[in-house]
């Protein structure tokens, strides 16, 4: 039985293409100017969007909105195709900031949302570590309950007692998010996002951002659009938010933002942001001692992970590849012979009762990757005062939409972060050559 959420994403998704199959892709008609251009109507775009006119409603003043998104349909997103976790079991402490701040707004989202069901599933994380990493995980779980998630830390006999379908082999320890932790519909929350919005005055428009203009100081003044209908316009800006995913990267060069012949030192530095494809295998198994309804988002040390999917019986799972192994980014196609040869083995050793599977589905999707540190990058550009970056999330974003968008129109509109201070994730760190790794996460 396929999940409600899933059911009424996919119709909402048919009701897109025939809108576009038949020459009608909804959105709003394409100004000659805004106060703020976003470009990137997913997930960091739109709770931009909701952010800044939320907050400028609240103060009785109006601020032209402009959200440009070349993918109306979503087909292609990273958003909708993500598998919608939100979690606290990270390294940085801006990361589990986020993640709490994303949980709170997830579990409220009606307050903020209106009439939205995100269909939370409060199930947590379980990730596990060989003794080569249980040190570390010992030190995530102390910084992340001081900062107010609560997770426990279980041994291989304590792992098997709350989770008797797992098996301990090589496992030293895990951590069990038992409460703020899960994963939800993020085609609902994105539609939540973009709705409210759209309520408060954003516009959402259909188009392509193909190049930039610049006022005779140099700043950036203007995007040049293709709405596909074969025009090209140029729309002025005040603003611009670069929130367009796993093509933030190439839209930066637009701007020439690392390019080698720049005379600027900082515009040589590139946006290291560039799409990386991942698949996702929904599997059903008639194995005995099967995981229940509350299994958590299970990960293991070597980066496989999986998770109930619906009420049906079935479970979603992928893992990141290697280097080495990244597979070409030209198509959206699924290698199903990758979970044969390196999903597969991991599942069977770690859960006995997968060992019998069968693929019900896959789906592939693009991962923003961000090729320094593989971390958000949030904030004003240094070179550019008016260009706002919000890109490189490498597998989390979703989860952190709300307050990456949020962080947004506070500097907008307030100059600063005033909710949480995500400095030190600023392009400055690209430039200064400090990377923020995240430690024994995948």
């Amino acid at each position: 039985m396929m999940p409600l959420g899933r059911v009424l994403r996919s119709r909402a998704l048919q009701q897109l293409q025939l809108r576009c199959l038949s020459g009608k892709a909804p959105g709003d008609v394409l100004p000659n100017s805004c106060d703020v251009l976003i470009i990137g109507g997913g997930g960091m775009g739109a709770s931009s969007a909701f952010w800044l006119t939320s907050k400028t409603r609240q103060q009785g003043k109006k601020l032209n909105v402009l959200v440009v998104e070349r993918d109306h349909a979503y087909t292609k997103a990273s958003t909708v195709l993500s598998v919608g976790g939100v979690r606290q079991q990270f390294s940085l402490s801006e990361n589990i900031q986020m993640g709490l701040h994303g949980h709170d707004f997830i579990v409220n989202s009606q307050k903020h949302l209106g009439d939205v069901d995100l269909c939370f599933q409060p199930h947590g994380y379980l990730i596990m570590a060989t003794s080569k990493g249980a040190e570390i995980l010992t030190q995530n779980s102390k910084l992340q309950n001081e900062l107010g998630a609560r997770n426990k830390l279980l041994g291989p006999e304590a792992l098997r007692k709350q989770f008797p379908w797992l098996s301990t082999d090589q496992i030293e320890l895990g951590c069990y998010g038992i409460e703020k932790e899960g994963w939800f519909d993020p085609w609902a929350l994105l539609m939540g996002f973009k709705k409210q919005a759209r309520s408060f005055g954003a516009q959402f428009a259909n188009g392509e951002v193909i190049g930039f203009e610049w006022d005779g100081a140099g700043a950036l003044s203007g995007a040049v659009v293709d709405a596909g209908d074969g025009n090209q316009r140029t729309v002025k800006f005040d603003t611009c938010v670069l929130a367009a995913g796993a093509h933030s990267g190439q839209l930066a060069s637009l701007a020439n933002i690392g390019s080698t012949h720049a005379k600027e030192a900082l515009l040589r530095v590139p946006l290291p942001v560039e799409p990386r494809k991942r698949y996702v295998y929904v599997f059903s198994t008639q194995g005995k001692n099967c995981p229940g309804l509350a299994t958590p988002l299970t990960i293991d040390p070597d980066g496989t992970y999986f998770r109930r999917d619906g009420l049906g019986g079935n479970f979603l799972c992928g893992r990141s590849p290697c280097d080495e192994e990244e597979p070409n980014c030209d198509t959206l196609d699924v290698d199903h012979g990758y979970f044969d040869t390196d999903i597969w083995p991991t599942l069977a050793n770690r859960v006995p009762c997968f060992e019998a599977v069968k693929v019900q589905s896959s789906w592939a999707g693009y991962y923003e990757h961000n090729t320094f540190d593989a971390n958000g990058i949030i904030g004003r550009h240094p070179h550019y005062s008016n260009l706002l970056i919000a890109a490189g999330f490498s597998g989390h974003g979703i989860q952190q939409t709300p307050a990456v968008g949020r962080a947004i129109s506070e500097l907008i509109l307030e100059g600063r972060f005033s909710t949480l201070d995500l400095s030190r994730l600023s392009f400055d760190r690209i430039v200064k050559q400090q990377p923020m790794f995240e430690v024994n996460i995948v």
